[in-house]
């Protein structure tokens, strides 16, 4: 199947024929290069002729704020200019959820919430403001969004999925490609979407990812990466009915660029796979941009780190997340060309599609320097969006007795995610990880509370605890994931946090009635929880806007989310679930 993308992308396959004729053979191993940014100077892009710059979770400027965002990311790109034949660098970002690195930009809900809308209007206006406010920064290229279908809520990325059926990531992938291109597919607000990870990453099975090489301290990690980056054990046809399923309509909508996937199609790692990066997405699905790998994710196609890079340059992987040792990789692909074991034409496709990309969004044009105004990151119209986006992604779990909505009155408030932005945001949030705490401004649900007009009057603990006799009519129990990230997010029983558990008893004791309201970042395991409270709301991860949460239990919003996936099955039994899809 052929699909057509929006670009015309002619005219700029001709401009990089004709740089592509005056490159020298280093040059064009330097513009399949990407580098992380803290291992790179500016200086070096142009002496490199680098072709792409990032920052990974957590590569930040400091102070970490829009204006330093710009100047960071503008040093980069200005400097590789100046390289011998003025060819721009691509600086990328992992913008997951909105720019989501830089301190002050606004927050979206991840895209489990997104899945649990439904609605594709507004997740192209989520992605549309996320692009406006990575691109006021000078950021061109937005690693996003996950197609991932993720089948197992054990995998840590979970959250990066819209769901586990492949027509809805299908159809919500498509709306967020088409809000980070926009309606002008070359201005200076115009973003690269990186849909990933090609392919089945969200099917692999429990137990069969391997140590990361990567990780220095892999044993510090505990139950974390026994799925991500695994196997997906299955066949042919299922992987194409499932997995690949929602990169067509990707594709068609705009995606310029794809990242493989760590993960492999039973045993063969995607990374060094020529049967689907060549044969199938470039084509049967007819694929006219690059192919990006991930982060060193070449280095684990083998031991030799020469053998990696002749297998994934060969397999089709265009561009290299190389990250660190950029000098080693260059002179890496140039002695392989050299030696016969890169074909020089695999080389040359590889750098016609990145140079075709960058002249196609506009990167060679004047306008390229015109950076939309810093005042829309973080701007209030952008928060309303996520606010509508928070509120439209919660689930109504459980509402016995008609509690919710909440009425003005006394209110007990407690749990880990009450007052806090980070438990809010959950992982790919300023680092890599993400963290709880003030990490970057936004209204918690505990704020959102205390400024809403039915004047709630709200007596706040994070753990419940209170002196004996004390009692409200409601209590409002805010549970929440630690934030985590990728590998380190698996997890063996998605328990919820010990302490969150304990306040829930705390407060069941001191209240007539309970609210529960999970932040997580998948479904989570419930038995302990179901009996003790009256309603239940799955807010999922909101990201800053906490007022979106506080709108639909009071009212002010109507419940509109449906479950992007079941809910874990050990709570299913002998309880009734409400927002069933």
């Amino acid at each position: 199947m052929h699909t057509q993308n929006p670009y015309d992308l002619a005219p700029s396959r001709e401009v990089a024929d004709q740089l592509l004729s005056q490159m020298t053979l280093a040059e064009k191993a330097g513009q399949i290069t990407q580098v992380e940014k803290n291992s790179i100077t500016p200086e070096d892009v142009a002496e490199y002729a680098i072709g792409s710059v990032l920052s990974g979770g957590g590569g930040n400027p400091s102070p970490n704020n829009p204006e330093t965002w710009l100047q960071m990311v503008r040093s980069y790109i200005d400097a590789s200019h100046n390289s011998r034949l003025g060819i721009p660098a691509l600086y990328g970002t992992d913008a997951v959820h909105g720019h989501s690195n830089a301190v002050g930009a606004t927050i979206f809900p991840h895209n489990i919430g997104l899945g649990a809308t439904g609605d594709a209007d507004l997740v192209e206006r989520v992605y549309r403001a996320a692009a406006l406010e990575t691109t006021a920064t000078g950021a061109r290229w937005m690693f996003a969004p996950a197609l991932s279908v993720a089948l197992d809520p054990r995998w840590g990325r979970t959250y990066e999925s819209f769901g586990d059926d492949p027509e809805l990531v299908s159809r919500l992938g498509a709306a967020a490609v088409r809000g980070i291109v926009g309606e002008t597919s070359n201005g200076s607000s115009t973003a690269l979407a990186s849909i990933k990870h090609f392919v089945g990453d969200g099917g692999t099975a429990w137990g069969s990812a391997g140590p990361v090489e990567w990780l220095d301290f892999w044993d510090d990690w505990g139950d974390g990466w026994k799925i991500d980056q695994g196997d997906t054990r299955v066949d042919e046809k299922t992987l194409r009915a499932v997995h690949l399923y929602p990169f067509h309509a990707s594709i068609s909508a705009g995606a310029l660029t794809v990242m493989a996937s760590y993960s492999s199609w039973n045993g063969e790692k995607i990374h060094g796979h020529h049967a689907l990066l060549t044969e199938v997405l470039k084509g049967e699905l007819g694929f006219e941009g690059f192919v990006i790998s991930d982060w060193l994710g070449l280095g684990q196609l083998d031991p030799d780190p020469y053998l990696c890079v002749v297998k994934g340059l060969g397999a089709g992987v265009d561009m290299v997340m190389v990250p660190f040792e950029y000098k080693d990789f260059i002179s890496t692909v140039v002695a392989a060309v050299e030696a016969g074991d890169i074909e020089l034409a695999r080389l040359d496709d590889a750098v016609r599609r990145i140079l075709t990309v960058k002249h196609a969004i506009g990167l060679f044009s004047s306008f390229a320097h015109q950076d939309p105004s810093l005042d829309l990151v973080g701007s209030s119209a952008h928060r309303v969006i996520a606010r509508e986006a928070a509120a439209a992604s919660a689930v109504l779990l459980k509402n016995d007795g008609d509690l919710l909505p909440l009425s003005s009155g006394e209110i007990l408030l407690a749990g880990s995610g009450a007052h806090d932005i980070g438990n809010q945001c959950g992982g790919w949030t300023i680092e890599w990880q993400g963290s709880a705490g003030q990490t970057t401004p936004g209204t918690t649900i505990l704020q959102a509370f205390d400024h809403h007009s039915l004047e709630f009057d709200v007596t706040h603990s994070m753990t419940g605890s209170f002196p004996e006799g004390s009692c409200w009519p409601v209590g409002v129990v805010v549970v929440a994931e630690p934030p985590y990230a990728e590998g380190n997010g698996d997890s063996a029983d998605c328990a919820l946090p010990a302490d969150d558990l304990q306040a829930i008893e705390e407060v069941r004791a001191r209240v007539d009635h309970l609210v529960v309201v999970v932040l997580s970042g998948r479904p989570v395991v419930l038995d302990a929880v179901a009996d003790q409270c009256d309603a239940m709301v799955a807010a999922w991860l909101p990201g800053t806007e906490g007022s979106g949460i506080v709108d639909v239990l009071t009212g002010t919003r109507p419940f509109r989310g449906r479950l992007p996936r079941p809910w874990l099955n050990m709570w299913n039994r002998g309880h009734g679930l409400e927002g069933r899809r």
